[in-house]
């Protein structure tokens, strides 16, 4: 076995600081066996959050080294351990205790959004028909854990902290999961536009790339919205084509 430095931020709300522990290592252990190792042999207060330790829950998620991560699927192999790896909470969100932060805003965004609203069955034994590519599309959508660490990332929240404008590549993802359902019928173009800053977003992939679901959200979630959004409040064309088939004085109430 050979051993290692964990710079560990402890505190509250109110303030804390990074703590050093030595521990040791040993092949296979992830950041978050490390942790378990510190809170019971040298730090029995050490508050953390963790579930099912295989990357499916999103409870433990922290930054390491500087990066956001689950702490559970990342590999003390994969990191420098000739220097102190550092640990600290999520910086998007408000600290409660040690390595927890409060992600309760998350879940309050989450019921602000239009629920999904199905299309009238599509045979009398009230079942729907749809084609296989557009239940494929947003099955990616469906993979997401919530372990917030792209809204973590994200630059509008963890920077500006825009959380009463913003809602995060989060629930980008889940608008468009219900924007692409094939049977959902709702418009929540409006609220893009206006309660929820999807302009805000400038498409630097961040979020993307510390997805541990590997879902595409920029590219298939945010840009696709980016485009539903400027069809219905800016294309010109658009407006026209609406108010030929008599539609355009719904959407002009919205914007």
């Amino acid at each position: 076995m050979s051993s290692a430095t964990f710079r560990i931020w402890r505190g509250t709300a109110e303030g804390g600081g990074f703590e050093d522990y030595a521990t040791e290592v040993s092949e296979g252990m992830v950041v978050l066996d490390a942790v378990h190792q510190i809170q019971a042999e040298q730090a029995n207060d050490l508050a953390v959050r963790w579930n099912c330790k295989a990357g499916k829950c999103g409870s433990c998620s922290a930054e390491v080294n500087g990066n956001p991560k689950l702490m559970c699927m990342t590999r003390l192999d994969s990191l420098p351990l000739d220097q102190p790896v550092s640990i600290e909470p999520m910086q998007a969100f408000p600290a409660l205790r040690d390595l927890v932060t409060d992600v309760s805003w998350n879940y309050e965004v989450k019921k602000g959004i239009k629920p999904f609203a199905p299309r009238e069955p599509d045979a009398p034994d009230g079942t729907w028909r749809v084609a296989q590519h557009d239940v494929e599309r947003v099955q990616e959508f469906r993979k997401c854990i919530e372990c917030f660490l792209c809204q973590d990332v994200c630059h509008v929240l963890r920077d500006h902290r825009l959380h009463g404008e913003f809602i995060g590549p989060r629930f980008f993802v889940y608008s468009a999961a219900l924007e692409m359902h094939p049977l959902d019928t709702e418009d929540r173009t409006t609220e893009l536009k206006d309660a929820h800053g999807i302009g805000y977003c400038n498409i630097t992939k961040c979020c993307t790339k510390v997805c541990p679901e590997n879902i595409t959200i920029t590219d298939n979630a945010i840009i696709p919205l980016k485009e539903r959004v400027v069809d219905k409040h800016y294309d010109p064309l658009g407006k026209v084509w609406r108010w030929f088939h008599g539609t355009e004085k719904e959407a002009s109430d919205h914007d």
